[in-house]
């Protein structure tokens, strides 16, 4: 994640993934969709990256944790 990596709250993840909220829920539970973080109280959101690389390779995506140990 770099230093100006913003956050995307729901309604941009939605419009740029094409997937519906409850796909977007499932898929994060299944773990082949990023994770929401916490921005506040009421509020979450993703990384920009995170979306972006699972835009791009939606079928091979993975948890960065899981393979980039250099963050």
């Amino acid at each position: 994640m770099s230093a100006s990596d913003r956050i995307v709250r729901l309604k941009t993840v939605l419009a740029r993934t094409g997937l519906s909220r409850s796909t977007i829920y499932r898929k994060i539970a299944e773990g082949t969709f990023p994770s929401q973080i916490r921005i506040s109280v009421n509020g979450a959101g993703w990384h920009e990256s995170d979306l972006n690389r699972w835009i791009a390779n939606p079928v091979a995506w993975r948890p960065r944790s899981e393979f980039d140990f250099d963050d």
